[in-house]
């Protein structure tokens, strides 16, 4: 954090906790690069120091992270930007509610994904992929129509 004196709305000096992208970035294991595709995306919108240069605070610590945990759910970033910038509670609401569809499926299919990966590593055949079991899994994600390979 670059601490520098800056003068509060009374003249006097306080000191600047402010910090920047490559900080914020580092802190996250992101590219800076990403900071600002989420700024064009009206995601984010940390103040500008008088060179025009980013400076995230405190607050923008917290909203990196929930930005963050909502990719993290498969979030859109439209649904984020409802999220966290609506005004009204059921824009907020039905923003969530979206995000929380998509993340009921991607559980769903990581489980499945689980149990195929489960199975494969307890299964008695010398070769898994000759499992008729595994074959049904893997059947069952390519959809009807599929006739298991001899």
């Amino acid at each position: 954090m670059r601490r520098i004196t800056r003068p509060d709305a009374g003249g006097t000096p306080v000191a600047d906790r402010s910090m920047s992208i490559g900080v914020i970035a580092a802190r996250f294991g992101l590219a800076p690069q990403v900071l600002r595709r989420w700024e064009s995306a009206g995601l984010l919108a940390p103040p500008r120091d008088t060179r025009g240069r980013r400076r995230y605070e405190d607050a923008d610590l917290f909203r990196v992270a929930v930005i963050l945990r909502a990719r993290e759910a498969g979030f859109a970033v439209r649904d984020i930007r409802d999220m966290l910038d609506a005004g009204a509670p059921s824009v907020r609401h039905s923003a969530m509610e979206r995000g929380r569809v998509v993340l009921i499926r991607r559980i769903a299919e990581a489980r499945t994904a689980l149990d195929m990966i489960d199975h494969a590593l307890d299964c008695d055949h010398e070769d898994f992929t000759a499992c008729p079991h595994f074959q049904s899994m893997v059947a069952g994600r390519i959809g009807t129509g599929f006739r298991r390979p001899r």
